[in-house]
């Protein structure tokens, strides 16, 4: 598996540019719902390099930083020490982003393919989540798209072949928690960041979650 010695820190310019439950939902947001809850959650005159209401570290604002050229265009690797979640690009470069990871032992470092992308999704939290935490009770029929819903504003759903992890790259209502151990098994991003992401993001892609000991130990 590929470790962090793949990427170089060395920025260059920066750029300025679970499913069956999900049916149990209510209501499906319209085309004008979408648009009028992305401009809730993007800063005025937003600009990813350096628009920071969120009061996140300078470094887990996007970037592009360089990258190995043997790295697969459209994939996604995470690197669980230094939070960063890399989209590689053409030509050796790719975008980075700061996200948060799973608490505790909740993350589960794998190599995962994107099956499904889901503008403003709905979320159902598993069983587990709702014992682990038992305030999700009152959601266990589904919580409705929106601003606070807890997979904010897109989510890529992560498989290991046609198996539904109920694992997600998603939005966060909760920005401030980017750079920490907050989710129950996601990646977090600042709902801005992936609205940018999305779009580039292929489905088919391969999603690469690295476990500490591999970041750490790519670091000698």
């Amino acid at each position: 598996m590929l470790t962090r010695r793949h990427f170089i820190s060395t920025s260059t310019a920066m750029f300025s540019l679970p499913i069956a439950k999900s049916a149990l939902a209510r209501t499906w947001p319209t085309t004008r719902q979408k648009t009028s809850w992305d401009s809730q959650v993007t800063p005025t005159d937003y600009d990813p390099a350096t628009s920071n209401p969120w009061g996140l570290h300078p470094r887990f604002l996007p970037q592009r930083v360089a990258t190995k050229d043997s790295l697969v265009p459209g994939d996604i690797h995470v690197d669980a020490v230094a939070r960063y979640l890399y989209h590689i690009e053409e030509g050796g470069t790719a975008i980075r982003y700061g996200v948060a990871i799973a608490r505790g032992n909740l993350y589960e470092p794998g190599t995962y393919t994107i099956r499904r992308k889901v503008e403003w999704p709905h979320w159902t939290p598993t069983a587990s989540m709702i014992e682990r935490n038992p305030e999700y009770a009152e959601f266990a029929d589904g919580m409705e798209p929106g601003p606070t819903n807890a997979l904010g504003s897109r989510a890529l759903y992560l498989y290991v072949g046609n198996r539904d992890t109920y694992l997600r790259i998603h939005g966060t209502p909760n920005p401030r928690s980017i750079g920490g151990r907050a989710s129950s098994g996601c990646v977090r991003m600042v709902m801005a960041h992936i609205n940018d992401l999305y779009p580039n993001v292929a489905v088919g892609s391969t999603v690469y979650l690295y476990s500490a000991e591999q970041s750490v130990a790519s670091r000698s």
